[in-house]
């Protein structure tokens, strides 16, 4: 039922319509009721004291001993009085009762119920004359089967003797009638607007998911190994920007595998060529095509293909352990420029035989930063490394340290050379990327160098990044932590 998009857009709008209608015609209820008990209260109230205070005059200007003797004389004239005020509301009663509860008079809706054994409560009596005018009255106090509210007004003499009371009943406080009739209307508005809704919501979701079965459709594609598949970006929406963003990514899965087979390339020719060697120059020495006297210079080409091999698989190594999460970083203050120091000066022999000149900027001799010393030691060397190895000769190799804002550091390395090429420096981070595609100066990397740098510094939840011009420089920086 709720799978599709817009099975769950339809029944989220109509909750939601449904739920804001419901709050609304609660609110309006609500106000209405309590306007219309405050309005029957004050009917209720004026109704009983004008028929109290005519009976008061009554009283005074006859020569009645009390409200019984009083009614047996002028009854008519009291029913008409009463019958005039209960009909300003077609639900009330109002009846006329003596000190001890005797009902004499009742006019109104309810007078059915009223016999010649009906009796008030006394002490609903003595609440009127003590000032606590409005009361319930229903079966409990055998008057009425149902309960109404009462309001009470006591009839007093001129010497203040209690003569009876007037209650005015009521057995509804709500204008039913009138909110009858805002439900109605307010359910014919969320009809109305429900449809408007479906209507508005299949345009709405058609719009939506058009684009979107366009990229699962694609995505099927990819998942068969197209990656050359691309989706029709129509409009600037956010469902436009999700087409552009699967562009990209199906882009960056083009290049990666791209760059994956030129990884497995690049892997099998520096496994292979060592290898060669090394057995090569074995089976040499076992044959003995090789003098004794020659033993030593063939040795130690064997010692450095071997470490060269070594490099490799420590290179692959960390991408494994970091992938799988088991490289823990240590966090400790340490001298960054002396580090950056110490790596320059092993890089001596290599800068002197392209002739560099050398570069230190920084704004203090020492400076400590907060990181991983190992780690960051790992990015400098091969950040330095593809510096040297990517110079030009006489060119210019730049170690800078700078502080900046929010107690960081800006470390970059920079040098004279043939730099990246604008297309390749998005890629430049990524898995298996090598700039050389020609192999004529990186003869031993595997594109991995600068993916583990980013890692690494992702991991310091610091930035790094490159700037290059084509055929003249290129400088990496990335950022630490002060201490």
């Amino acid at each position: 039922m709720f799978k599709s998009v817009f099975s769950k857009y339809i029944w989220t709008f109509l909750l939601i319509i449904l739920v804001s209608y419901m709050i609304i015609i609660s609110i309006i209820t609500s106000i209405i009721g309590n306007y219309s008990r405050d309005l029957k209260l004050e009917i209720m109230e004026t109704a009983a004291k004008s028929s109290a205070v005519y009976l008061e005059n009554k009283l005074k200007n006859t020569e009645a001993r009390d409200i019984e003797e009083l009614t047996k004389v002028y009854r008519d004239d009291m029913v008409d009085l009463m019958t005039v005020s209960s009909t300003s509301n077609k639900d009330l009663t109002i009846l006329l009762s003596t000190p001890d509860g005797k009902i004499l008079v009742a006019v109104g809706e309810d007078v059915s119920e009223i016999t010649d054994e009906t009796r008030i409560h006394r002490h609903m009596i003595d609440m009127t004359n003590e000032g606590s005018n409005t009361f319930r009255i229903g079966k409990d106090e055998g008057v009425f089967t149902s309960p109404h509210l009462a309001y009470g007004a006591p009839i007093v003499g001129d010497n203040g003797e209690n003569y009876g009371a007037v209650l005015v009943c009521s057995s509804s406080m709500i204008m039913t009638d009138l909110i009858q009739k805002i439900s109605k209307a307010i359910v014919l508005a969320v009809l109305w607007v429900m449809m408007a809704a479906l209507i508005a919501v299949y345009f709405i979701t058609e719009k939506i998911t058009g684009p979107l079965k366009k990229i699962s459709k694609a995505a099927k594609q990819f998942a068969s190994g197209k990656f050359d598949t691309r989706v029709e970006v129509t409009g600037s929406d956010e469902v436009a920007e999700l087409a552009l963003a699967f562009n990209n990514m199906a882009e960056s899965l083009d290049n990666y595998d791209s760059m994956r087979n030129t990884f497995i390339s690049n892997v099998s020719h520096d496994l292979r060529t060592p290898m060669t060697s090394i057995s090569g120059f074995v089976d040499g020495i076992l044959d003995g095509v090789i003098p004794p006297e020659k033993y030593d210079y063939y040795l130690r080409i064997i010692s450095n293909e071997v470490k060269r091999l070594s490099r490799l698989v420590s290179t692959l190594l960390d991408i494994s352990k970091i992938q799988a999460g088991e490289r823990k970083f240590t966090m400790a203050p340490f001298d960054i420029c002396e580090m950056s120091r110490q790596i320059v000066l092993s890089f001596e022999q290599k800068i002197e035989e392209k002739r560099l000149n050398v570069e230190f900027d920084c704004d203090e001799d020492n400076i400590s930063a907060l990181a991983d010393r190992d780690a960051i030691y790992q990015i400098m060397y091969n950040l330095c490394d593809n510096a040297v190895k990517f110079s030009t000769e006489g060119g210019l190799l730049k170690i800078s340290i700078k502080h900046t804002k929010s107690k960081k550091l800006t470390v970059s390395v920079y040098n004279d050379g043939a730099g990246i090429p604008k297309d390749d420096i998005p890629y430049v981070f990524e898995r298996f990327y090598k700039s050389d595609k020609s192999r004529g100066l990186n003869k031993t990397g595997v594109g991995l160098g600068l993916y583990i740098s980013k890692t690494i510094i992702d991991a310091h939840n610091e930035k790094i990044w490159v700037e290059s011009e084509s055929g003249k420089s290129c400088k990496f920086s990335f950022t630490l932590t002060l201490e």
